[in-house]
């Protein structure tokens, strides 16, 4: 589904991803984790073009997604992206957040999208708030209606940036918990995420990077109970206490 070519980004003379080489399997769900500053979100940021790439390549579906004759816009559509800070419409309400994308660039007539809407807002438990403006939600609906909102585009790949780190802890688990489902219904699905609770349980593999670079690529298992690389164990033994407590 995914695949990095020696993939390098510089901002000005700061090397900030550095010959990147991985794959991500069509229904995997992997996690990108690692101190701040690591170049995970860079990362994941490359992969719908928000971040351009100074060397390399880098595919998605097949699709060399440099190419010069691809359209950026369609290709974007056909990912979905969970960000930080939601990012809603906060002039629409959350059933017209859901509904804008799929009748403009899939062409659902008005019925079909808001059919679609409900069935998405009804799976992330927030039907009930569809004529609701985002202002008046929770930080952890207005993501779940960021979730719904990137599904309604139906997207093969769904990515998220650390999308629990704007929320307060006792809304984490709620939006963890609607990530949890899709891995389970097979989503393939990069997750950027300090929530070692969440790698450990839904992650197939985990990457783990500092510096720009992926040090290791392993299973949950191996990663968090024999990690090989050095900065990752020190990553690990810095997170000890915490990570007991979230698993």
């Amino acid at each position: 589904m995914i695949e990095f070519h020696d993939v390098n980004k510089w901002y000005g003379k700061y090397h900030a991803l550095v010959n990147i080489n991985a794959k991500v399997a069509r229904g995997e769900v992997v996690v990108v984790c690692g101190p701040s500053g690591s170049g995970k979100s860079t990362l994941i940021r490359t992969l719908n073009r928000l971040e351009p790439i100074q060397s390399g390549r880098i595919r998605v579906n097949g699709q060399d997604i440099h190419d010069k004759n691809l359209d950026v816009n369609a290709f974007r559509s056909s990912i979905g992206f969970v960000f930080q800070q939601f990012n809603l419409f906060p002039h629409l309400s959350v059933l017209e957040n859901c509904t804008l994308a799929p009748m403009h660039l899939r062409g659902l007539s008005a019925k079909q999208a808001r059919e679609q809407a409900m069935a998405l807002l009804e799976r992330v438990g927030l039907a009930f708030k569809a004529d609701a403006m985002p202002d008046a939600l929770s930080g952890g609906q207005q993501q779940r209606v960021a979730i719904a909102r990137a599904l309604a585009m139906e997207p093969p790949l769904m990515l998220f940036d650390e999308p629990t780190s704007a929320l307060d802890p006792e809304m984490v688990g709620e939006v963890l918990l609607v990530m949890r489902d899709l891995a389970r219904d097979g989503m393939t699905m990069v997750c950027v995420s300090h929530e070692m609770g969440f790698a450990h349980e839904v992650a197939d593999r985990v990457f783990f990077m500092d510096a720009g670079s992926i040090l290791e690529t392993a299973t949950p298992d191996d990663f968090f109970n024999r990690p090989q690389h050095p900065r990752a164990q020190q990553f690990l033994s810095d997170i000890r206490t915490p990570f007991a407590r979230a698993i």
